[in-house]
């Protein structure tokens, strides 16, 4: 949530702020400002709106020779969007802007009233400027921002500027994403490395507690309490290139269709269907660790938690392996019993979720051998973990989680076919015929995507609907969890997912011609009647019945309104194909009313705050 971008350098640095701002737009955000080094004075520019309302404020003020700078994108939290909640906020010659939560802000913020300080905002944010004012009236400008962060509780990345030293930025980290951009002669620091790809790919990804300071002569990286620490830049694989919109019309679609690309990264010298391995070094496992694990926790949050749900049903049928899936934000709070024996395993697309963080360190605390799934490089999550598997989607810019989704899953699914075979469970030929149909789908993918007018047809019967219910069974039902999240997500359509078999126990009271009701029904599912019968009281309440079908079966085309059929697979990957055009059937509803997919109200990429 929340962006942060700084610069020190020989080019324009609101010119380079401002690019930076626009690649963070995607982490979601309703105000936006910069503070810009210029006649050695600062000056602070913000307002509440988009970015395209803070350039036409900048353009006025004639900013072209500033060669520092610093910028954020806010997400409300304490206080509405304004200007004066907006970033970057000031105290007398400090000013700063910010990322997270301070967690005792409030009786902060009742010893500096004491002391005669004068609020102009109703962030936590402010509180922090204050307090580094407060020591810099008589500590050098590091020293005070040390003594600062002493003071705070909660998580927290800072850019933060002083007017006494004016040619220089220095950085905090705390449980809040801060990267640190060493270009030729010229610094950054960001929140997303994705702000300064155009100009750096070497990068310095801060851990908690540490802060770096940064002048056009160099920079310097130290723990809390001064003591430097030597840290090398990495060369990150991502381009600039990689973030555009390649001609598609929202980043949404664009990433929808980069899915049979990003599961063949996924999957890419990580299996050999040949001999039906999977390359445990790859998640930094050993098949001995897999033989002794006697259960499998996994704990993540929104669409990753429905990853988690869908890798119940492959794990625990083909590796006979007890699996237990809780919602990262309620896992440390009802005092779960973890074991030495059990493997945690948390996902995260952005690394940086802070529930799943903190379920993650509190598994390992007791014990547990712990694995994050995530998707970036350098991120807390990978760094946190025993071990990480990268998915290797690429930068998704989309709010509303899609190719990270489908990689996810076949991470887990890789991974259940490991534990199978370290457990006996499987043979080397079904594990070659369940790798082998793995390489099909990105294939079949792009057969789905090659048919997406059908979904948007649909969508075009539907869109004007206030309620929708998703209904699925095995695998399937938290694929309807997904599809529902991604309809309320992007259309603001209120949505539910169920399983099916549910329907009859309170769901069906609420069906009527007013509520199209969504089915995934594989046809060769052992469930098929069961559904079946479902489908019937819902059409004998008139609903529209949309069905996700694999396959041509004429007696559920007969009970459905509409159909959309997805090349057949087996049982775990149908998860996958599935996904697909629920992902469609949202993205074209929410265009079609007019909403904007990319970047929904009220939401971020990254929830790094609990």
């Amino acid at each position: 949530m929340c962006g942060i971008i700084g610069y020190i350098g020989p080019r324009n640095a609101v010119s380079i702020t401002l690019e930076g701002l626009k690649r963070l737009e995607y982490r979601g955000y309703d105000s936006a400002g910069i503070a810009l080094l210029e006649g050695g004075g600062i000056k602070i520019i913000r307002c509440a709106g988009k970015i395209r309302q803070l350039e036409g404020l900048l353009g006025e003020k004639g900013t072209a020779s500033a060669r520092l700078a610093i910028g954020h994108t806010r997400w409300a939290t304490h206080g509405g969007p304004s200007e004066k909640n907006a970033h970057p906020h000031k105290s007398g010659g400090i000013v700063l802007v910010h990322n997270g939560i301070v967690e005792n802000y409030i009786s902060l913020k009742r010893g500096l009233e004491a002391e005669g300080c004068k609020f102009n905002s109703e962030t936590d944010t402010e509180v922090i400027c204050h307090l580094v004012n407060k020591y810099s009236k008589a500590l050098p400008f590091e020293e005070a921002v040390m003594a600062a962060v002493k003071d705070l509780k909660g998580a927290y990345a800072l850019a933060i500027l002083s007017e006494k030293e004016p040619q220089k930025i220095i950085g905090v980290r705390k449980d809040s994403p801060l990267v640190f951009g060493v270009g030729d002669g010229e610094y950054f620091l960001s929140s997303d490395a994705a702000a300064f790809l155009n100009y750096t790919k070497r990068a310095i990804f801060l851990e908690d507690d540490q802060i770096v300071v940064v002048s056009p002569d160099g920079y310097r990286i130290m723990s809390a309490d001064g003591s430097p620490v030597e840290k090398n830049p990495q060369m990150l694989l991502w381009s600039a290139g990689a973030a555009e919109k390649d001609g598609y019309k929202h980043f949404m679609l664009k990433e929808i269709h980069e899915q049979p690309r990003a599961i063949s990264d996924t999957i890419r010298g990580r299996l050999d269907a040949e001999t039906g391995e999977v390359n445990l070094e790859e998640f930094g496992l050993t098949e001995d660790i897999l033989k002794k694990t006697e259960k499998v926790i996994i704990a993540s949050c929104g669409t990753s938690w429905h990853a988690g749900l869908a890798a119940r049903y492959i794990m625990e049928p083909l590796a006979l392996v007890p699996v237990e899936v809780d919602i990262a934000s309620e896992f440390r709070y009802r005092k779960p019993v973890v074991k030495g024996s059990e493997l945690f395993i948390a996902i995260t697309q952005s690394g940086e979720t802070a529930d799943t963080l903190a379920a993650l360190r509190l598994a390992k605390s007791m014990g547990a051998r712990t694995l994050s799934i995530t998707n970036v490089i350098g991120s807390t999550a990978a760094r946190d973990a025993d071990s990480v598997f990268f998915t290797r989607s690429g930068p998704e810019i989309g709010v509303a989680s899609t190719k990270t989704f489908t990689t996810q899953l076949v991470s887990l699914y890789m991974l259940g076919i490991a534990f199978a075979r370290a457990k006996g469970a499987i043979t080397a030929d079904q594990s070659k015929a369940l790798l082998g149909e793995l390489l099909s789908i990105p294939e079949k993918i792009e057969l789905i995507l090659k048919e997406k007018e059908k979904v948007e047809e649909i969508a075009r019967g539907v869109f004007k609907k206030k309620d929708f219910l998703f209904l699925g069974r095995g695998i399937n039902y938290p694929i309807a969890l997904e599809g529902a999240l991604k309809l309320k997500e992007i259309s603001y359509i209120h949505a539910e997912g169920y399983p099916a078999g549910e329907m009859k126990h309170g769901p069906i009271a609420l069906i009527d011609e007013d509520m199209p009701v969504l089915f995934l029904l594989p046809t060769e599912s052992f469930l098929r009647e069961k559904i079946v019968s479902n489908m019937e009281e819902v059409r004998s309440r008139r609903a529209s019945l949309i069905l996700i079908t694999d396959g041509q079966d004429e007696e559920l085309e007969r009970l459905s309104t509409s159909h959309f059929s997805v090349p057949g697979t087996n049982e775990f990957l149908t998860a996958v194909l599935m996904a697909v055009p629920l992902q469609l059937l949202a993205y074209y509803i929410g265009v079609l009313r007019g909403c904007d997919v990319d970047q929904p109200r009220n939401l971020a990429k990254s929830v790094t705050v609990e």
